[in-house]
């Protein structure tokens, strides 16, 4: 019982201390509202609107998972609450899980409001749902561990920023967010089945405009295949540089 006492008192922590911050909060709506809005007064008709949606999603749960676990992780480790966290009554894996639950919740909740303002405008009939919120989680997922990977490598929180630009920039363009994979050269293709958002965009394409292009079933189990491996690594090298 100790242990999931403590695993929910570490998560409360972190949604009180930053991810129900005011600031965050509103930069959280309006990160993926401007997204929202850029790409949809672009689009002239309701079917170029439910093309893009799935990428305005993807980037509205991949830019808020990896920008506030950059953030969280790494000032955390300066100001050394990480190592008073160690006493806790938990695993290591245990912890690091508490630690980025509070991402992934914010990146799921950053997902929804792209599709909030697509209802106002267009009909959503005819979505698969369970497949769409499925592939939702396992964005935030990946993504998160993927910024938990690199805040582990980082020492300021400006490393970890730059960081996360570098690998999240590649994705919006190479991850099939808004330009089709089956129109990338072939080298670049090769890039893009290199990166997890590819997968957890695909299915969303699948749920929503059924013009996905992997069988859905590879895609969640390379999203379950690429969490795991980033999860594992980012342990790895918490133990290596945070524990001595």
């Amino acid at each position: 019982m100790k242990k999931y006492i403590a695993f929910w008192s570490i998560l409360g922590k972190d949604m009180k201390t930053y991810y129900l911050k005011p600031p965050n909060i509103s930069w959280g709506i309006i990160f993926p509202f401007a997204w929202t809005l850029m790409f949809f007064l672009r689009s002239e008709g309701a079917v170029e609107i439910r093309e893009i949606l799935p990428g305005v999603m993807s980037l509205a749960v991949l830019f808020g998972t990896t920008s506030m676990l950059s953030v969280t992780i790494t000032f955390e480790r300066r100001s050394r609450s990480f190592e008073r966290l160690l006493l806790a009554p938990i695993s290591l894996n245990l912890l690091m899980l508490a630690k980025t639950s509070g991402a992934i919740i914010f990146g799921i909740l950053n997902a929804l409001l792209p599709v909030i303002i697509a209802s106002l405008v267009i009909d959503l009939s005819g979505i698969n749902w369970m497949s769409a919120i499925l592939s939702i989680i396992f964005i935030a997922v990946t993504s998160t561990f993927l910024g938990l990977f690199i805040s582990v490598s980082a020492s300021e929180v400006f490393e970890a920023q730059t960081f996360s630009n570098f690998v999240r920039f590649p994705m919006m363009f190479l991850g099939g967010l808004f330009l089709p994979l089956e129109r990338l050269p072939l080298f670049l293709r090769f890039l893009s089945y290199l990166l997890p958002l590819t997968y957890g965009v695909d299915i969303l394409k699948t749920a929503i405009n059924g013009n996905g292009i992997i069988p859905s079933g590879i895609s969640f189990l390379v999203l379950v295949g690429f969490s795991l491996f980033l999860f594992l690594m980012s342990i790895n090298n918490i133990q290596k540089r945070w524990i001595y």
